[in-house]
Parts: C-alpha cells; sequence; structure tokens
C-alpha cells in the first residue's frame, strides 16, 4: 500500500524554543506517512482563521499541487473553523497534531480498555470538529487521522456522539473497578509498587522484559511484553513481579510514554491508567541517553509526573541505551543516577539493589542458628532470602542469611554476631 505524502506546518512564535518538526515528522512515519517537506512560518500570533497567515496557506496550497500532496499535518491543534477555512484553500487532507497522535493510538490499541480509551479521546476531539472532519472525509476518503470511530460514525449528529460519550466512560468506570480491586489486593499483601515512566521509547518495555530475564524473576507468572523501537509502540499498562535482590519481591508497570503536547483528550481518556503512577511507592524516571532533545523531553515527563501523581513520591533517575555510548562496560552510578542498558541488561542488578534498597532500606548479613524443631523458619528464610554457609548438625542449622534492617528484630533470638 502507497504511504501517504505528508507536508508538515508549524507556527514558530517569538520566545518559543525552536520547532524543527523533527518529532512531527517521527509522528507522521509512525501512523504510516512519508514526510515529503516542511514549512516553518515566524508570526508574533497564531492566525485565528487560519493558524499561519492566509498567504502562507495560498503558498501551502501550491507546495500541495507541485509535490503531490496527500496530508498537511500541523503541529498544534486546530479549532473547526481553522479546519475548514483551510481546506477551503488547500485541495489536500488537514489534520493537526492531536488527530495524528490520537490516530497513532488507535492502531496501537489491543486490550478492550485501551481501544475504548482511545475512541472516547477521539469523540471528544471530534465533536466540536464535526463540520470539517465530515467535509474532509466526504471529499477525501479515509487514511491517516481517520482510523478508530471511522466516518460512519463521525458523521452521526452530535446527541448520539454524546450518548456514545457517556456510554464509554460507564464501561471505563467498571474496568477502573477491577483495577482498583486489584490494586487493593497488591496493597493488602504489602507488595511495593514500582512505576516505570518516561518519554516515548525511552525503553520502558524493554526494561520490563530485562527484568523478567535475572536472575530475582517470579518463576511461572511473567510473560514478556511488545517491544519495538518505535513512538508508542504499546499503550496498555503492564504489570509484571519481579524478586528483589534482598527476596522481598515489587511489581513494576510501566505506562503509556509521555510526549511533549500530549493531547489533553488522551489524558483525560488514559486518566485510569496513568493513576496507576499515584499509587507507586517509587517511580523509576526512564531517559534515553541519546535523546537529542534529552533536556526538553527530561522536563516534560517530570511536570506530567507531577501533574499526574500530585504528592511526592521518590523519583529514581535512570538513563537507559548507555550501551550506544560506552566502548567498556564501566561501572556507572553517580549522583543518584543509574545508567544502564535494557537491550542488554546491563546494570541491571545495580538498579535492582538501588530500587530494593529505596523501598526497603538497607540489609546486612548475620549469622543465625535455628533449632531442630523450628526448622520451618530456616526453609522459609532459604527460599526467600539468600543464604551462605549452611551447616547442619544434631542441634539444628547454622547459616549465614541477608536480612533486611526492618526484619533483624523478628529473627534477633536466632541471632550470634553479624558478619559484615
Amino acid at each position: 500500500m502507497e504511504k501517504e505524502r505528508c507536508l508538515l506546518v508549524a507556527v514558530q512564535l517569538p520566545g518559543q524554543e525552536e520547532n524543527d518538526l523533527e518529532e512531527l515528522g517521527l509522528l507522521a512515519e509512525t501512523a504510516g506517512g512519508e514526510v515529503v517537506s516542511s514549512i516553518i512560518q515566524n508570526k508574533q500570533s497564531i492566525d485565528i482563521k487560519y493558524y499561519a497567515g492566509q498567504g502562507k496557506i495560498e503558498e501551502i496550497a501550491n507546495y500541495v499541487k507541485e509535490l503531490d500532496i496527500d496530508t498537511i499535518i500541523f503541529n498544534d491543534e486546530l479549532s473547526g473553523s481553522q479546519i475548514r477555512n483551510i481546506e477551503e484553500i488547500v485541495e489536500a487532507k488537514v489534520i493537526d497534531r492531536t488527530n495524528l497522535i490520537l490516530d497513532i493510538f488507535a492502531k496501537r490499541a489491543l486490550t478492550k480498555e485501551g481501544q475504548l480509551q482511545v475512541e472516547l479521546a477521539q469523540l471528544k476531539y471530534s465533536l466540536p470538529r464535526l463540520i470539517g472532519i465530515n467535509k474532509n472525509l466526504s471529499r477525501l476518503g479515509g487514511g491517516i487521522g481517520t482510523r478508530g470511530p471511522g466516518e460512519q460514525k463521525l458523521e452521526i449528529d452530535r446527541r448520539r456522539i454524546k450518548e456514545k460519550i457517556t456510554d464509554i466512560q460507564n464501561q471505563l468506570e467498571e474496568l477502573e473497578k477491577v483495577r482498583e480491586t486489584k490494586r487493593k489486593k497488591r496493597m493488602k499483601d504489602q507488595v511495593p509498587i514500582v512505576s516505570i515512566v518516561g518519554y516515548t521509547n525511552a525503553g520502558k518495555s524493554t526494561l520490563l522484559n530485562a527484568l523478567m530475564d535475572i536472575k530475582y524473576k517470579d518463576e511461572g507468572e511473567n510473560k514478556k511484553v511488545f517491544a519495538h523501537d518505535m513512538l508508542f509502540a504499546t499503550l496498555d499498562t503492564e504489570h509484571r513481579k519481579v524478586r528483589l535482590p534482598g527476596g522481598r519481591s515489587a511489581v513494576f508497570s510501566d505506562t503509556v510514554g509521555f510526549i511533549k503536547k500530549l493531547p489533553t483528550q488522551i489524558v483525560e481518556a488514559f486518566k485510569g491508567t496513568l493513576e496507576e503512577i499515584k499509587y507507586a511507592d517509587l517511580i523509576i524516571h526512564l531517559i534515553d541517553i541519546n535523546d537529542e532533545n534529552l533536556t526538553v523531553h527530561k522536563e516534560t515527563t517530570s511536570q506530567l509526573i507531577e501533574k499526574i501523581t500530585g504528592r511526592e513520591i521518590p523519583v529514581l533517575t535512570v538513563y537507559n541505551k548507555v550501551d550506544k555510548v560506552l566502548n567498556e562496560k564501566t561501572s556507572l552510578l553517580n549522583n543518584g543516577i543509574i545508567y544502564i542498558s535494557a537491550k542488554n541488561k546491563y546494570n541491571i542488578d545495580i538498579l535492582l539493589e538501588a530500587v530494593d534498597r529505596k523501598i526497603n532500606g538497607l540489609k546486612s548479613f548475620y549469622n543465625l542458628k535455628i533449632p531442630n524443631d523450628q526448622l520451618k523458619t530456616y526453609y522459609w528464610l532459604y527460599e526467600n532470602r539468600r543464604t551462605d554457609n549452611v551447616k547442619f548438625d544434631g542441634h539444628g542449622v547454622s547459616f549465614s542469611v541477608l536480612l533486611y534492617e526492618s526484619e533483624k528484630e523478628e529473627y534477633k533470638c536466632y541471632m550470634g554476631e553479624t558478619d559484615e
């Protein structure tokens, strides 16, 4: 199938960070388009009628004919009237950044909840833009920006769209109750939650898979998650239980990737999923160390974390994909920042040690001697904690065991000298 030929358009305002359209181009390619060219106009303000100036839109109309453009993608959200006004001048499909991201989400949502969340976001986006979108669809057909609710659903009247929105919200509330039940069970079982968050394509799913491959994983419980080098490879929150180095377990979860100008419709529709972060005991802020816009993307993610959580949650900053910048495997741990390669499983052990320490505190080796009539305690420690130098005699078993400071008192009656 031929790719849609896309033209990217942005307005650069005074004092605004440089608008190079690189990310918009990646989004267009992710949606299945081919970026043919891009245009940036420097303006004092956004044109209320045309977004860019009318003269620039007329210039774009010429580009559309010369370059055989199918779709024009604007880097900001357009109003319904702006879409209609632009379409009166250009002979091409007009979509904006929000519509483009929603289109990608529609393609990537696999679970029922994910599909409902995306459809809700698309319907809320389309409601105030029905006239412009319907004109666009009837004149130009489908393609990028038209997935999800689809042509037929977009042509129904506002009342039925509002009814559909209410119906989806009710379904999502039921699914939220299921998630809440699971969340309460985890809290009752006192299993801490570690949320992996980061800009899209930082490697969250790859890290989740790497954690499941290590020797501490809980056998038979985890399945690999889909991971690929692309924007928004996965949308659905995944939970995986992992054994930490000290023996206790934690549930690691990844979330939908963040992005600059993440549409408000997406934030609202995925509110239930994103709010999983609120209940985390620890947040891993995963950053692609090779990201050319690292500082901006790091700040974007930090702001979204603060907005979603609304409370102080410990954050562990982790730089990923260091395999692309290191010539040799050197242990990198500096100023509380951890450097890893999820793909190569480099420094994953250091990451898990840091997570264990943040959640459970310090741990040390202690010498224990347990009598024969209490060997049940030894076997539990053998299964759930690290044990060394095990020796059985006629009176019981002596060994050294790695215990958390918080549980030292529980085993004090069996304790000899501390193994430093």
